[in-house]
């Protein structure tokens, strides 16, 4: 199967051929990927080469100019390392791109820790007004890209992964979609981390919600669950733990309540190993979820006995 970046080039390109709005800035990672649409668009298929500030200076100026332009690159060097320019060129002065970043929490770890971006989603939650896409399939990945394109002149980070469930759901860029019902709480499985979710809740007697646009969160969909489901609320993010939390907490902040935040730990992992063995670290695989997360509810139930 395909990754979610591959599918970043084919349908950015078409959306090149289809509006004239649209304008690619990269820093030559992926620059070979847009090689044969660069010579139909060469005026809106931009490499600044290996400048991350100016990677986001120069598409915060196309959209001054009206133009939509898709920005890439790994999301330590999109996110974190020109974090000056996302905050000022792009926020202050009121213009709209569409961030979308690769390589994640720690898709490669041969690359070491300059390339982990386990923060960027924190990071981006200090700025006002960003809608976060967190596809967890390739399909979806296509569609979320198409979704954020098409979103006027809105500020749009999509996070691509190598990580993926095995099968796309039909997301619509906005709603959390409820997967499992259940009536003793409610576990949000962010993007890829979903079918380690549904592996680890098996059996247990809770509301699965999957989420793969996490700014806006949808507050409307949590609350509506949590009334047969209960207020307990484990989040499992493929990222820094306890991102959402303060966001669950801000939807049910009128009701007694308990969130659990798990996700990426804060601890730096130095012998970089492959993928699955990160998950397991960071407890992120079905198992350590589901002692995490039976732990998280039998407390709950305890108190309430």
């Amino acid at each position: 199967m395909d990754t979610m970046r591959d599918r970043l080039a084919p349908v950015v390109s078409r959306l090149l051929d289809e509006d004239p709005r649209v304008a690619v800035v990269l820093a030559e990672i992926g620059m070979a990927d847009f090689e044969e649409i660069r010579m139909r668009h060469p005026d809106r298929v931009i490499n600044v080469g290996i400048r991350e500030q100016l990677l986001v200076g120069a598409g915060a100026g196309l959209a001054l100019t009206g133009l939509r332009p898709v920005v890439h690159t790994f999301a330590s060097f999109l996110v974190e390392r020109p974090f000056e320019q996302v905050k000022l060129d792009l926020g202050h002065q009121g213009v709209g791109a569409v961030l979308v970043s690769a390589s994640a929490s720690f898709d490669w770890p041969a690359g070491g820790y300059t390339h982990m971006a386990p923060g960027d989603v924190a990071l981006l939650d200090t700025l006002d007004g960003w809608t976060v896409h967190v596809p967890g399939h390739p399909d979806e990945a296509e569609t979320l890209l198409r979704h954020a394109v098409a979103a006027g002149d809105d500020k749009v980070y999509v996070r691509l992964s190598v990580q993926s469930n095995a099968e796309a759901l039909p997301v619509d860029g906005s709603r959390f979609l409820t997967v499992r019902e259940g009536r003793t709480g409610v576990v949000i499985a962010v993007g890829p981390m979903l079918d380690a979710v549904l592996a680890a809740t098996e059996g247990l007697d809770v509301t699965v919600l999957y989420a793969t646009t996490v700014r806006p969160f949808d507050a409307a969909t949590l609350r509506r669950v949590t009334e047969t489901a209960g207020t307990d609320v484990v989040l499992v993010e493929p990222y820094l733990a306890g991102t959402s939390t303060s966001a669950a907490n801000d939807a049910l902040a009128d009701l007694p309540h308990r969130v659990l935040g798990l996700g990426v730990g804060r601890r730096e992992l130095r012998r970089y190993g492959r993928i699955d063995e990160h998950v397991a670290a960071h407890g992120l695989d079905a198992a350590s979820l589901r002692k995490r997360i039976g732990e998280f509810l039998k407390a709950g139930a305890g108190a309430q006995s």
